[in-house]
């Protein structure tokens, strides 16, 4: 818990660390627009185009299971720092490269590297009063998610003025400039514990065995971070088809527009900083399904084109604001648990629900390789629904203490 006495974070250093989340964090989206002319260029197949994507996600699943719970051991700026050395390089290969193997490869520890991203988040909340908390976190998080939001435009827009390969050189030189810039700017942070690091490794069991609400907040973004990684991974290429016939800045602009749903994020802050976490979650859960049922309903008429278009713009901003009201109110909720184990909290939260992510981008890729669009659709609005489903019992549980304490 932060010290009642210590001065809060500084708008300026708030500022700093939501920028250095949103640059490194986009790292793992850039290819998401890109799918189509990566693959066509190294080889891979329709089918095993969604590979290119949950790569990226299996390699930030690893980190955050393996490498951000350092963040409770070593010293975190030069952890931050290191990770980023070692995303740049990886982003090197995978600008050079000019085959499958060679780009899945760097795709992977491009992942693995951007959980510094995560070693920052709960550095912001070390930083913060508890007071102000989850308002520092919701804007942390917003520069986060609009990393990710202007991450794909941004990939878009570059490919089709060069090449993707521009996209990735590019993206190497930011994440080296971002770790020079922290490595001036931030503290030292060195953590208390006094724990090897096997033993670090065998308690994020035991966290996730015995802390309930870790669990549940997992699974509910694990839904939602699944549909949000299908519906990302198949509409560019649903965009591209014959329906709509968009070029990649057409793509970008609409991937642009999606950007509009990282204004939950510091709404949700707030209303978690004011006790209402229960129905903002059941609202983000909502809007998830409501995201997928759009464009199921969208006309499929050729004359009823720019509808359909406008109900899919609609839907996305839909689905990113689920997506980033819910992040907020999970890292709000399991950063009042400790803040002696609050990275590997962070750490084990993240990995969970990147997982639902990264099977959502491979399903969602076979689906629609194999199925069609509306499959696909289908697939993605499972994700949250069964999430809400679950969100359910917790409803019932606490209308039952609600009612138990009326009658005390």
């Amino acid at each position: 818990m932060s010290n009642p006495a210590q001065d809060d974070i500084s708008p300026g250093m708030v500022l700093l660390l939501a920028a250095a989340t949103g640059l490194i964090v986009a790292n793992l989206y850039y290819a998401q627009t890109l799918v189509g002319p990566i693959s066509a260029a190294t080889g891979l197949s329709p089918q095993a185009a969604g590979l290119i994507v949950t790569l990226t996600q299996i390699g930030y699943t690893l980190g955050l299971l393996f490498v951000v719970p350092l963040g409770d051991l070593l010293e975190n700026r030069r952890l931050i720092v290191g990770g980023l050395l070692f995303t740049s390089a990886m982003l090197v290969l995978a600008a050079f490269s000019t085959s499958a193997w060679m780009f899945l490869t760097a795709a992977l520890g491009i992942g693995l590297g951007s959980v510094a991203a995560q070693i920052i988040v709960p550095f912001a909340a070390h930083l913060s009063k508890e007071a102000t908390r989850g308002h520092t976190v919701g804007k942390v998080v917003s520069g986060l998610l609009l990393g990710i939001m202007l991450a794909r435009p941004a990939a878009s827009l570059i490919a089709d003025w060069s090449n993707w390969h521009v996209v990735f050189g590019g993206a190497a030189v930011v994440v080296l400039a971002v770790a020079l810039v922290l490595r001036a700017k931030l503290p030292l942070r060195a953590p208390t514990a006094k724990i090897a690091y096997p033993a670090l490794m065998a308690s994020l069991w035991h966290l996730f065995l015995r802390t309930p609400l870790l669990r549940r907040r997992a699974a509910y973004h694990a839904g939602l971070f699944g549909a949000f990684s299908l519906f990302w991974t198949v509409t560019p290429l649903m965009l591209a088809g014959p329906q709509f016939h968009l070029s990649q800045t057409g793509i970008a602009i609409f991937a642009l527009v999606g950007m509009a749903g990282a204004v939950a994020s510091p709404i949700a802050g707030r209303l978690a900083d004011a006790g209402h976490t229960l129905m903002a979650t059941a609202a983000a859960l909502a809007l998830g399904v409501i995201g997928f049922a759009l464009p199921m309903v969208a006309p499929q008429l050729p004359g009823m084109r720019n509808v359909a278009l406008a109900m899919l713009v609609i839907a996305s901003i839909v689905l990113d604001m689920g997506v980033a009201a819910n992040l907020v109110l999970g890292q709000r909720a399991i950063f009042t648990l400790g803040a002696e184990v609050r990275s590997r909290l962070n750490g084990v939260y993240f990995a969970l629900f990147f997982a639902g992510g990264a099977l959502g981008s491979a399903l969602g890729g076979w689906m629609y390789a194999t199925h069609g669009w509306h499959a696909a659709l289908l697939t993605g609005m499972a994700f949250p629904a069964l999430a809400l489903l679950y969100w359910l019992t917790e409803y019932a549980g606490h209308a039952s203490t609600l009612k138990a304490e009326v009658k005390v």
